[in-house]
């Protein structure tokens, strides 16, 4: 979430609500996306918002237009797919048009559209998306961490798999099912993660940075028990712990550990100079483990949502 708060009004504002846009509303939109993200140094709209704009209609996503006249000024995403959590959304306001309460209108809408039973991401923590998520009357409840330490020199100790364990990496097409299994049951109570679907894991593979070598998978007796899948972000020079999931009963005997040095260690041999990661602030047992292999907190994510 990036805006202003200032209620005043725009002449000739019109806010306007699709389940699926066309390919020009896609390019105006991810054109103000790069706009923000030039601007404020933060991506306004997470990966699988974005993920959620370019690849057609999803059912329980909406996206809101805030145009003014012909010019697209402002935009946001609704999402309704969790059967528990309130319906979660991002907004941004493009740079040039923010102090004129657009921000406000659209938070609004969104307000509106979710019967007041809303969360929203504030990306950066900027304190104008504060200041909105304030006026809104939403108040603070999440805290996601990203973090990051240099790859060079990469002192970290050698991996150690326990015993019996080997790490292959991914089979676009032969592994999915088997993973989407170990990453449901590994993040059973994380709402965004875990629940990912057979089209998203599509939808990753069909993106330029899937490099399935960089995708770890730790085996078993022939069973699954977890994964390390790495992320380059090549405009950014980074490397990323996408995600590290192991199945609750192989937790604990530092596989978890192994496979990060595993992924941190392939990183570096691409000539990255950074990994980062995301961490939510309360899963305090990650956070220290990723503390004692050199990361540190580089920015944080907020969620705000309303009272319920």
């Amino acid at each position: 979430m990036t805006s202003d708060a200032a209620p005043a009004l725009e002449p000739g504002r019109q806010i306007h609500t699709y389940d699926e846009l066309t390919p020009e509303q896609i390019q105006d939109v991810l054109d103000l996306l790069e706009a923000a993200d030039q601007s404020d140094g933060v991506h306004a709209v997470s990966e699988q918002g974005r993920l959620y704009l370019r690849h057609g209609s999803r059912e329980g996503v909406r996206h809101f237009l805030l145009t003014v006249g012909t010019h697209l000024y402002g935009y946001a995403q609704l999402e309704e797919t969790d059967p528990i959590e309130a319906p979660a959304a991002e907004l941004v306001v493009h740079p040039s048009h923010r102090g004129r309460g657009h921000g406000r209108a659209l938070g609004t809408a969104l307000l509106g559209a979710s019967g007041k039973r809303l969360r929203v991401w504030a990306h950066g923590g900027r304190s104008a998306a504060r200041h909105l998520a304030q006026v809104l009357g939403l108040t603070l409840f999440r805290e996601l961490r990203q973090l990051r330490r240099p790859l060079t020199p990469l002192d970290i100790p050698e991996p150690v798999l326990p015993e019996g364990v080997t790490v292959r990496t991914f089979a676009p097409g032969q592994d999915d099912t088997a993973w989407l299994a170990v990453n449901s049951a590994a993040f059973a109570h994380h709402p965004e993660q875990g629940s990912l679907t057979q089209r998203d894991l599509d939808d990753r593979i069909a993106e330029p940075w899937f490099d399935p070598k960089g995708f770890f998978l730790a085996e078993k007796d022939g069973r699954l028990v977890g994964f390390h899948w790495t992320k380059t972000h090549a405009e950014e020079q980074l490397g990323e712990v996408y995600v590290v999931g192991i199945l609750p009963d192989a937790q604990g005997g530092g596989l978890g550990k192994a496979l990060t040095a595993i992924g941190l260690r392939h990183l570096a041999a691409q000539g990255l100079p950074t990994a980062m990661l995301y961490v939510d602030a309360d899963n305090t047992a990650a956070v220290t483990v990723y503390e004692r292999l050199g990361f540190a907190t580089h920015e944080v994510d907020l969620m705000y949502r309303t009272e319920s």
